[in-house]
């Protein structure tokens, strides 16, 4: 009797120690997955702000051939983490993507409306960074989450909280202050940026308004069906690299003609692109492993380490009180729309 006791103390001491490794290796990988995206979001939109900036010798790159190559690049890291999914198992993956995608044409064509509107969003977002400076685009493209909540109720019948409508509300009032006006911001406009900020701004709004719509209607898509998000994202990629390159003959067809379709890539260009091409699979990842309290807190992060690379390394932005008053609201408004109040517990009677 005793050795059966001490048996299952052990098994159960055994237990207790596999749920806190597991528990240990979930928070390490909630971390590290956060760390990547703020890694991600800040180097992304500081290297392609940088890349359109810079002065050099022949022709710049196109943003349009660099959205096609971040597509492919997209559809082969699905691909591999599909075989990765089917045990390494050629033969199982070759049965996965033609069951998945070739049988189901119908789920397949689901994907080409969010597909087309993301492709026209990662275009506007090369326009808005050759036009803004990291910062200013950092705190403004923010204004997704207004643009994804509204669609989220419109589209997916969701109920938002008193805390969120606050912050949705505090958010655009941010975004205003950090797009309002000023002398000394004009004046550092004229000499810094490289294009027009009306351009920039437009270009941004745009984007908002297509991230929240294709976002919304791709969980829409994801809550109908059991199709994995690794194969979801192939078809998103097929038919993005097929709009994409629609977009590089009818923009820019006579300039790839005369220079070739890797005009002007350079280093810095493909690390924009490997960069670009990440962006779906890390906040996947993110989802996955993290929440919105954590998600709103790399955002924050990033947009803080945007607005000090922005204004020490690239010399593109003279930050001003209110810049720091709305980006202080964007920030706050980030954290509250992911708050999740708890219920408070029945006190318990004596």
């Amino acid at each position: 009797m005793l050795l059966k006791f001490g048996i299952m103390a052990t098994s159960g001491e055994k237990i207790i120690f596999e749920k806190s490794e597991i528990q240990a290796m979930s928070t390490n990988l909630k971390y590290l997955s956060l760390g990547i995206l703020v890694f991600q979001t800040t180097s992304l939109v500081l290297t392609m702000r940088y890349s359109r900036t810079l002065k050099e010798e022949g022709p710049r790159y196109l943003s349009s051939t660099a959205v096609v190559i971040a597509e492919l690049m997209k559809i082969m890291a699905c691909i591999l983490l599909v075989y990765k999914d089917s045990k390494c198992n050629l033969r199982a993956l070759n049965r996965v993507l033609h069951d998945e995608i070739l049988n189901k044409p119908m789920e397949t064509l689901k994907l080409a409306i969010p597909s087309g509107i993301y492709t026209l969003q990662n275009n506007l977002l090369y326009v808005a960074l050759s036009n803004l400076d990291a910062a200013t685009y950092q705190v403004t493209y923010q204004l997704k989450i207004l643009t994804t909540a509204l669609f989220s109720v419109s589209m997916l019948s969701k109920k938002l909280g008193v805390y969120q409508w606050l912050s949705l509300v505090i958010l655009m009032t941010g975004v205003a202050f950090v797009q309002w006006p000023s002398d000394s911001q004009a004046g550092a406009t004229k000499e810094l940026s490289a294009g027009s900020q009306f351009v920039g701004l437009v270009a941004v709004l745009i984007a908002c308004f297509s991230s929240g719509f294709a976002g919304v209607y791709f969980e829409k898509i994801l809550k109908e069906t059991k199709q994995s998000v690794w194969i979801r994202n192939i078809q998103l990629g097929f038919f993005g690299s097929l709009f994409g390159l629609m977009g590089v003959y009818i923009y820019d067809g006579e300039l790839v003609s005369k220079n070739g379709f890797f005009q002007g890539y350079n280093n810095l260009t493909w690390v924009v692109v490997v960069l670009q091409a990440l962006g779906g699979l890390v906040i996947a990842a993110v989802i996955k492993y993290a929440d919105n309290i954590l998600k709103g807190f790399a955002t924050s992060l990033s947009i803080i380490l945007s607005t000090l690379i922005s204004y020490f390394w690239l010399q593109d932005f003279v930050p001003t009180s209110v810049f720091f008053f709305g980006a202080v609201l964007v920030i706050a408004a980030t954290f509250l729309y992911g708050y999740d109040p708890k219920p408070a517990g029945n006190p318990i009677k004596a």
